[in-house]
């Protein structure tokens, strides 16, 4: 289904576009460890910071980041790239969990979506919103749907112009006509809720 389909079918999309542009921004991530780890570092984290401190673990470590590289750090370094005490803790154990074997991607990428959402999440710091947006970003699965994320939630209760922002209840039901394209259906509302982001930035830089 493409975007302009997706479009018709309910006319928030339609502003989505509108707002954001008829490029619809690229959340895509890298697969494995990679990307699952900068997901844990990007937890509680504004994209723009998330983006700076990826960087610099990818400097301090040649671009490689892979479990080996990320154990041999010391926790001042993990810490200096944006990794809390609690997370430094989740990025051991994601890094040990590869080297020995509990976490295989290749095989959580070859299951339904609900089974490795279930598969991820049995991993310490590693929650449903974590590994939706991991199946998301970094497999592009078609139909996954993060209600947990806080810009969905507030991206649809403005694009919906609902006065709270709505329950998982509420969030489930308005993207049901939408599968199994909600994916796209997020990607949109990401795309608008940056755009008003981006356009408060420019606002705020303005001189009074």
């Amino acid at each position: 289904m493409s975007v302009d389909h997706l479009a018709t079918l309910d006319p928030i999309f339609a502003e989505c576009l509108r707002v954001g542009g008829p490029t619809v921004r690229d959340f895509s991530r890298p697969g494995g460890f990679p990307g699952l780890l900068r997901m844990v570092m990007e937890q509680q984290l504004s994209t723009r910071v998330a983006a700076v401190l990826w960087a610099k673990l990818e400097t301090r470590l040649g671009g490689a980041v892979t479990p080996d590289a990320v154990l041999a750090l010391d926790d001042d370094t993990l810490r200096a790239c944006g990794f809390s005490r609690q997370k430094i803790g989740y990025a051991r154990g994601l890094a040990e969990a590869v080297t020995d074997g509990r976490l295989d991607f290749d095989a959580v990428h070859a299951l339904p979506d609900e089974e490795a959402i279930a598969t991820l999440v049995a991993l310490k710091g590693i929650g449903r919103w974590t590994a939706e947006v991991y199946l998301m970003a970094a497999q592009d699965r078609p139909d996954i749907w993060p209600i947990g994320d806080l810009a969905i939630q507030l991206g649809v209760q403005r694009l919906k112009g609902w006065p709270d922002k709505p329950t998982a209840k509420q969030l489930l039901a308005v993207a049901e006509p939408w599968r199994p394209h909600r994916t796209i259906a997020a990607r949109l509302v990401w795309h608008h809720y940056v755009a008003l982001q981006e356009q408060a930035r420019e606002q705020a830089r303005k001189p009074r």
